[in-house]
């Protein structure tokens, strides 16, 4: 009652689609770089407003440096998020082509065919 008839192959792992999402210590480089960028833009935009400002400005220089913070933040997040989409196509790329990719890929030499090039 428990025997396996020999026609019956193994059952075959389960296949995955490969991840587009970026390396682990990709992510925490990016990460770091956003807290990073977020606390000098902090430090720039209280600075800012305490070089600008006479007698008593805590107040605009806190609201200074969190407006500095969040811009500073928010702009070296657009651009992690472009490098992190750039090393993904890159590595796509070389998935693909087994290697690095042919930079002259694409391009044409106009003198291939041994006729002078049309200008128009």
């Amino acid at each position: 009652m428990g025997a396996v008839p020999d026609d019956i192959p193994p059952p075959t792992p389960p296949t995955t689609a490969p991840s587009g999402a970026p390396s682990v210590g990709a992510r925490v480089v990016a990460f770091v770089a956003i807290l990073v960028g977020g606390a000098a833009g902090g430090f720039i935009g209280w600075s800012f407003v305490e070089l600008q400002c006479e007698g008593d400005c805590t107040t605009a220089a806190g609201i200074g440096g969190l407006v500095g913070a969040a811009l500073a933040a928010v702009g070296v997040g657009i651009v992690t998020v472009l490098a992190l989409r750039a090393m993904d196509e890159w590595k796509t790329i070389q998935d693909r082509t087994g290697g690095a990719p042919d930079p002259t890929r694409g391009r044409r030499d106009p003198r291939a065919d041994g006729k002078p090039p049309r200008v128009r």
